[in-house]
């Protein structure tokens, strides 16, 4: 019996012998080889081959019913048979080739790398946060990595710092959190590659506040640019605000200069109670990374007691790296560069290269 066999006939319906299709079915009923009958006087006709079509669908199927439809390949699996019933699970059949199918697909497949987002953070403003940026950020360049960094702070003095005068800028970061702006098209390229920042800044966070997921505004821009770069170093204001939460919420690490001086790790409280609340309701991965000295003047016994505290308080998070007070620092944004463009072989440079090695060393590579 063939195909047109299955279809139900009605004397009230005429077919047209010469349509396509028709035709086309004819030519399928004679392809399939018609079913020898059974031998006149046989009480057990051998039974009909087993119809693909007409198989139930049923979790278990015989293994020899199996071989005479399927060209299966006799595998380890395939030979896995109960002795006693002679049947197998269809799912030991299938689960075989769909495991194989999907190490490849993996294997296939590389896995994206993400930049690692470093915020610098200090409620607390003087105490050399764009300064560390710009030149660890630098420092990572200089040994191979691509950097991006982002200058989140409305007085725009990183922009500045790479001759870039922020009342000249047409597009900032206020239009990537604001009105959405993809990041690429504010990012210009000079030492590193930075996302300007302007004055608007300073209206972004009223301009936010009505906003959903205002906190989140910085960590979806970063998401256009991050397989593009190694590093993304975010310069932050000096207070806690929304533009700061949207740093700490972006980032991974957080690295907080602080100057020798009482006054100054005061702040670290506050920045620590901050960063709990961003781990608890934003971004659970953000660590800090570490505490960093800077403005050191090691002729004081102030700053050495500073220091003292710093270590006494935090222990292995205070760097080992110390940033010392050299002229250098004053003079490298006028002339629009980092201290390791300006004067390469100082001192002032040595000690950010000597902290992007404690960074690296510490497995931020």
């Amino acid at each position: 019996m063939g195909f047109l066999s299955r279809k139900p006939k009605s004397a009230s319906v005429e077919v047209d012998d010469t349509h396509p299709i028709v035709e086309e079915l004819k030519r399928m009923e004679e392809a399939v080889p018609e079913r020898p009958a059974p031998a006149q006087g046989s009480q057990n006709p051998a039974p009909a081959p087993a119809d693909p079509v007409s198989m139930p669908l049923t979790d278990e199927v015989s293994t020899e019913t199996v071989e005479k439809t399927l060209p299966v390949t006799k595998t380890e699996d395939a030979e896995k048979v109960d002795e006693e019933s002679g049947r197998m699970k269809a799912s030991e059949l299938i689960a075989p080739v769909r495991h194989e199918a999907t190490e490849e697909v993996l294997e296939s497949e590389p896995a994206v790398k993400h930049a690692e987002v470093i915020a610098f953070a200090n409620q607390k403003g003087g105490v050399a946060k764009t300064t560390t940026t710009l030149n660890l950020a630098v420092a990572f360049a200089e040994s191979g990595y691509r950097v991006l960094c982002i200058d989140l702070d409305p007085q725009g003095n990183l922009t500045m710092s790479q001759g870039i005068d922020p009342d000249k800028v047409e597009k900032s970061l206020y239009d990537v959190l604001v009105n959405d702006m993809p990041i690429s098209e504010i990012i210009q390229h000079r030492e590193i590659d930075i996302a300007v920042a302007s004055i608007d800044l300073a209206g972004a966070e009223i301009a936010m506040s009505t906003k959903i997921g205002r906190e989140r505004s910085l960590e979806k821009a970063l998401k256009e640019v991050s397989g593009d770069y190694d590093f993304v170093c975010i310069d932050t204001p000096p207070s806690l605000g929304l533009l700061t939460i949207n740093a700490l919420t972006a980032a991974t690490k957080v690295i907080v200069p602080v100057q020798c001086e009482y006054l100054s790790m005061r702040g670290l409280v506050q920045l620590q109670n901050t960063l709990k609340m961003i781990q608890e309701n934003l971004n659970p991965a953000v660590k800090i990374e570490g505490i960093l000295p800077t403005m050191l003047d090691a002729r004081t016994v102030h700053a050495k007691e500073a220091v003292e505290i710093l270590e006494e308080n935090f222990g292995d998070l205070v760097f080992k790296s110390r940033i010392r007070k050299a002229i250098k620092f004053a003079e490298a944004p006028v002339k629009g560069a980092s201290v390791l463009k300006y004067d390469s072989g100082s001192s002032a440079a040595n000690y950010y290269r000597e902290l992007a090695k404690e960074v690296l060393a510490n497995g931020s590579s």
